[in-house]
């Protein structure tokens, strides 16, 4: 018996999330770089979905159109409560088809299989169950918890509404067909209509499942500072970085070939490495630039420091300019990630935007002025770059030297080489837009109800805004030039932060924000 098909009860508000769920469902806020529904999706890649939603839905229906590459469909629930939108989702399934059906705040451990009963057999027949009196339908099963507390249990066969781990009905069932649910009401307690209905189910162990329902779980989690198409391992004083996706081996690929290149150029301020493809590096013992606290002539030493390290790296070698590459870094990327999520951000079809008080113009009505702007910005050569030097990039040892770790590799169609404005914008980035704070989530976006009420987008600071001046008097930078490619990056990053529902608008109403300032 083939299992083709996946309900996912998605509909809840999330009310114990807090602040998480003010602007998105519960199945979109983001566990490990991804939102919760879509583990659901990497695990079952070539299920059918039929996704319920109710809250905050068309936020739902837009990221999904988004970013979903799985086969779904979403109903919208009636009613509340954990039946709500059930009967509707059934209705998509075929007659005789078994199914799943499990909570969207639910993330099942790798290593969880299906019971090879469930998977087998094609005999849809009732039985009596071992359990007493109950009478279960064949190959259907409920999930226990084993590892969090639940409100109900399941043990013996019975129903009971008492808090249980070992015997917690976890929100995890599977069934041999959608009879099982004949007559499922619009509203109410799933668990509670099973109760009266007497239904009896094979148990399947779900240790090791992890469940976000509470703003306490979530908060406990680590915050993640490698991506997803990473893998670090530690031994010693040796880390070593390995790529566990084609992604992640593309970008390892032009990783290790600039620190090949920074080191024939006897770069200072970059990590000693052992060892390339898999990359192997020395552990740095510091802190991120961000996290370090210091006061402001500290913060003077420091930026000096690291402004000296990239101009020596700018210096070292040079490339004749590619103004293709220019056109693809600045102006054409960033519409093509903002092209994604147009439909998906609240007020995407407004001329203006109110942005924290200042009315912005809304780019995608401006794109020829934003182009003409960076076709403005002319470059001689291409110089040694690292392409991505924000605090986040940026550690400093223990004796205050900076160093420079995840360099990007590449500038538009350019390997190794680029613009170095490039750079300078990066640190901006991290100096005035707080972007490392942003990166943790570190940040609160009150949407209003219409664009003229507009958003209210509050980021945690890093603390060296006051650095502003001392940057451009240090890097030589111009002042105009950096501000707009600043607030080209914020936009760039949209659909780069595509696993976060709040950073992709965020990071959209800043790149507005403060391309205001310059155009």
């Amino acid at each position: 018996m083939m299992f083709d098909y996946i309900i996912v009860q998605a509909g809840g508000k999330g009310t114990r999330l807090g602040y998480l769920t003010k602007n998105k469902p519960k199945a979109l806020v983001p566990v490990e770089n991804l939102p919760m529904i879509f583990h659901l999706f990497r695990k079952y890649p070539d299920k059918r979905f039929v996704i319920i939603a109710d809250y905050k839905r068309e936020v739902l229906k837009k990221y999904m159109g988004c970013f979903a590459d799985v086969k779904y469909r979403i109903v919208e629930a009636s009613g509340t409560g954990t039946s709500s939108g059930v009967g509707k989702a059934i209705e998509l399934i075929p007659d005789y088809e078994p199914f799943m059906l499990i909570w969207s705040d639910l993330i099942l451990p790798d290593k969880f299989e299906l019971p090879k009963e469930y998977l087998n057999s094609e005999n849809v027949t009732r039985r009596k169950s071992i359990k007493g009196d109950c009478e279960a339908q064949l190959n259907d099963y409920i999930g226990i918890s084993k590892t969090f507390p639940c409100r109900w249990k399941y043990e013996n066969g019975r129903f009971v509404e008492e808090c249980s781990v070992e015997y917690g009905v976890a929100g995890l069932f599977l069934f041999h067909d959608k009879s099982a649910l004949s007559g499922i009401p619009e509203s109410g307690e799933l668990v509670r209509w099973m109760q009266g209905k007497g239904m009896c189910f094979e148990e399947v162990n779900l240790a090791g499942t992890r469940e976000f329902g509470l703003l306490e779980e979530y908060e406990k989690l680590d915050n993640i500072k490698t991506r997803p198409f990473n893998h670090i391992t530690v031994n010693g004083d040796m880390l070593t970085k390995e790529p566990v996706d084609t992604q992640g081996e593309y970008l390892a690929k032009r990783e290790c070939a600039w620190y090949e290149e920074a080191q024939k150029k006897h770069i200072k301020g970059i990590p000693n490495i052992y060892g390339i493809n898999p990359l192997m590096m020395e552990v740095i013992h510091g802190k991120n630039i961000y996290d370090t606290g210091v006061e402001n002539d500290e913060k003077y030493r420091i930026l000096s420091d690291l402004v000296d390290i990239l101009k020596k790296l700018h210096t070292s070698g040079g490339v004749p300019e590619d103004s293709f590459s220019i056109k693809e870094a600045y102006f054409n990327k960033t519409m093509a990630r903002l092209s994604r999520i147009e439909e998906l951000i609240p007020f995407g079809r407004d001329r203006y935007i109110r942005v924290n008080g200042r009315v912005c113009r809304n780019i995608f009505f401006y794109k020829g002025k934003l182009e003409y702007a960076l076709e403005q910005l002319k470059c001689s050569y291409f110089s040694f770059i690292h392409g991505d030097c924000t605090f986040s990039n940026l550690m400093l040892r223990e004796n205050g030297e900076p160093i420079l770790i995840d360099p990007r590799g590449y500038f538009g169609f350019t390997e190794l080489y680029g613009d170095e404005r490039y750079d300078w914008a990066k640190l901006y980035y991290s100096i005035v837009g707080n972007y490392d704070r942003f990166n943790l989530k570190k940040f609160s976006l009150d949407i209003g109800e219409n664009a003229d009420e507009g958003v209210k987008l509050v980021i945690e600071s890093n603390g060296w805004e006051d650095m502003e001046d001392k940057f451009f008097e240090l890097t030589g930078a111009v002042r105009y030039e950096i501000k707009l490619l600043h607030a080209v990056i914020w936009l760039s990053l949209t659909t780069y932060a595509w696993q976060d529902y709040d950073s992709i608008c965020g990071a959209f109403y800043n790149g507005l924000y403060y391309l205001e300032e310059v155009l």
